[in-house]
């Protein structure tokens, strides 16, 4: 191999988003990534109290539509997600507090296990995507 590192497509992926020169990346998915993507995997939503101290920490994260499962034709994923950000009434949504809003929603509706959690090895601190309502 003559010294050659060879990638797989998440560390390829991991790489590129850790490249992007943002405070904030959010990486949302209607496919299936190996779980080795995620650092950790929660959906439970801060307080609003809270909102401006994961605003002030970069943040890397990503949402998917499921682990290693084929994603279907219609996407049961993508459907729940753009529904919870149309209704929702909030002023400030984190992109956790989003997830946990629709998790159930696809887990009941389709055979995949949608992913949310911080990417590995990408500069996250601890921060979050911080949807603001206009």
């Amino acid at each position: 191999m003559n010294g050659e590192v060879i990638h797989d497509g998440n560390s390829t992926l991991r790489d590129f988003i850790g490249s992007i020169q943002s405070k904030h990346t959010l990486l949302i998915a209607d496919a299936c990534f190996s779980g080795s993507i995620f650092k950790t995997r929660s959906a439970f939503g801060g307080d609003a109290k809270g909102i401006q101290k994961l605003h002030d920490l970069p943040s890397r994260k990503a949402m998917t539509s499921g682990a290693l499962k084929e994603v279907p034709d219609k996407s049961v994923f993508v459907k729940y997600l753009i529904s919870e950000l149309i209704e929702n009434q909030e002023k400030f949504l984190s992109s956790e507090e989003l997830f946990g809003n629709f998790k159930t929603a696809v887990l009941n509706n389709s055979p995949n296990v949608p992913q949310y959690g911080t990417i590995q090895n990408a500069e996250d601190q601890g921060g979050d995507f911080i949807f603001v309502r206009k």
